[in-house]
């Protein structure tokens, strides 16, 4: 009895896998290709956790979707960014599969939506929820074709499973989804953080990179590293499956001192309102700088991520004089493929030279609301917009706005307002507020306007300032001229750009009647479907009218013949 019971401890313990079973053989792969992966479950993305996997579509679009099980349709949303074209089935096991990126749906469902396109005269159909016996599923049935669509960065089919009672996305290899791997992952820079005053890595009270060598195997080995007072690690590391080239993300990541678990986290579960604390378990001002991201081994204040496991002080290690420290960190893939960091530290004295504080008048403390105004602008934060209490650097010069640097992540947006009574009516109206961190590359914020007010929210700390828009957006034919006979065409294709505040809206008609364009914002093609409906007579006049962000609108109308 003991020896078994020391043998499912070594198992649950060592290998940090998930206790909860899931059904292995219940879903089959969606796609009838070799499953290749362009990105794993949990892996490390912009302010989330990547919420499920995407299986390469031989890059291209069009492959069929099957439904790996029987089912029905519970929800279908078309959008412009985000999930693109999606596509959720819930099935009787009380999970929900869910497909993104798609080009388009099968037939008949691909009806429907236009149905309500057409109805709401929008391609933004937002969410729609059939009835249960609307769209009954079976296995191995085609449910769509493989896109591009929505915020996609190339053709692949984004997977998902969840949890159908709390919505929870649940890795989809757990369920059996079988993606190749015997590589180990890579681990490419490490981390130390002095966590209080006090604290000194080889006597410096700054975060310390510390060197370390790779001696195969999945081994490395870092310099011995003098520290005292509580300190904690971080990783950089990513993991490669054998049928790609993409630098996925870890399963879990865990440290050992002395031989002890102190931290463990893994990607088997978590909810979509924990994702943004993705923020604090990076450090993310490092990403901020320098777009790359250091995972902690330690739990930050504010953090409320369900990943963790075995935390012992929240990870972060007390460092005392004359005492050694043997530190492993472990990541793994979801394979078990394995790569061990070995890192020496001797508890040294701290030399206790004096670390100045970061100070400047516009103190933020995080539980309060907090308002601060110079010349034409005010900034407004709602309470616990910031996880923690710091100070802010705020100025106005030449007009530009600069809110400290965008190094802080923020929990809640807040508010910027720049007052515009001395510009004339006309102008009012073209101005918007712009992003201009990056000098060479401004982009427009969302901008309202009331009374002599102009105002916009935002999570992004960083440089704004004020930006006028006079010309309109610009429109051009791609497939037809005025005047054409295009009897072969099955679309109707036009280009449309803004170089300043960005499209916001178009509307098309035919012969005075709307129809239904499909915007491909990444190149800027606007697309019309001839089978969406009969056109009566030969001559056609077509209209559309395109607007940017600040008002500003543009017309095109052309004849085209069409038998």
């Amino acid at each position: 009895m003991k020896l078994y019971f020391s043998i499912l401890t070594f198992f649950i313990f060592s290998f940090g896998f998930s206790q909860k079973q899931y059904p292995k053989n219940y879903f089959s792969p969606p796609l009838k290709v070799p499953v290749a992966l362009a990105g794993t479950f949990g892996e490390l993305r912009s302010n989330h956790f990547h919420s499920g996997v995407d299986i390469k579509t031989l890059g291209k679009e069009g492959l069929p979707i099957y439904a790996p099980a029987d089912g029905y349709i519970s929800r279908i949303k078309v959008a412009q960014y985000g999930f693109g074209k999606a596509l959720y089935i819930k099935h009787p096991n009380g999970y929900t599969t869910v497909y993104a990126h798609l080009q388009k749906f099968a037939p008949h469902i691909q009806q429907y939506v236009k149905n309500v396109q057409y109805q709401k005269e929008s391609y933004y159909t937002g969410n729609l929820f059939p009835d249960a016996s609307k769209f009954p599923i079976k296995k191995g049935e085609i449910i769509g074709y493989t896109g591009d669509t929505g915020s996609s960065g190339g053709p692949h089919l984004h997977y998902e499973i969840r949890d159908s009672s709390t919505d929870h996305i649940i890795n989809p290899l757990l369920f059996g989804l079988n993606a190749e791997d015997t590589k180990a992952p890579t681990i490419k820079s490490l981390m130390a953080f002095p966590l209080n005053e006090d604290s000194r890595i080889n006597q410096s009270a700054n975060k310390t990179v510390i060197n370390f060598k790779n001696m195969g195997n999945g081994t490395y080995l870092a310099e011995s590293t003098n520290a005292s007072g509580l300190i904690g690690l971080g990783i950089r590391a990513y993991d490669q499956l054998n049928k790609a080239p993409n630098k996925n993300g870890l399963y879990s990541l865990e440290m050992k001192v002395n031989g002890e678990r102190v931290y463990y986290h893994d990607v088997e579960t978590f909810s979509f309102a924990e994702s943004k604390y993705i923020n604090l378990l990076i450090d993310y001002e490092h990403y901020a700088n320098y777009k790359k991201r250091i995972q902690k081994t330690y739990k930050v204040k504010g953090n409320k991520l369900s990943l963790y496991e075995h935390l012992k002080n929240d990870g972060k290690l007390m460092i005392r004089p004359g005492e050694n420290y043997a530190i492993e960190i472990i990541a793994k893939d979801y394979a078990g493929n394995t790569s061990t960091l070995k890192l020496p530290i001797r508890g040294v004295k701290n030399n206790m030279i004096f670390r100045e504080r970061d100070t400047t008048a516009y103190k933020i403390t995080a539980t309060n609301f907090q308002k601060f105004h110079q010349k034409n602008v005010t900034l407004a934060f709602p309470k616990n917009s910031f996880y923690n209490d710091c100070y802010l650097h705020f100025t106005v010069e030449d007009g530009v706005a600069k809110v400290h640097e965008p190094t802080i992540p923020l929990d809640k947006k807040f508010t910027i307002t720049f007052d515009i009574t001395q510009y004339p009516s006309p102008e009012k109206k073209q101005l918007y507020i712009a992003n201009v961190t990056k000098k060479k590359y401004p982009y427009y914020v969302s901008t309202k306007k009331k009374e002599n007010k102009a105002y916009a929210t935002t999570k992004s700390l960083g440089s704004y300032t004020l930006m006028r828009d006079s010309m309109p957006p610009t429109i051009t034919p791609v497939n037809f001229k005025n005047g054409q006979w295009i009897s072969s065409h099955t679309v109707l294709q036009v280009k449309i750009d803004d170089d300043d505040s960005g499209i916001d809206d178009y509307t098309a008609t035919i012969d005075g009647e709307w129809v239904l364009m499909e915007y491909n914002h990444k190149k800027g093609i606007l697309t019309y479907d001839f089978s969406d409906k009969k056109l009566v007579g030969s001559k056609h006049l077509f209209n559309i009218v395109v607007s940017d962000n600040v008002g500003n609108t543009k017309t095109l109308s052309a004849t085209f013949y069409r038998k």
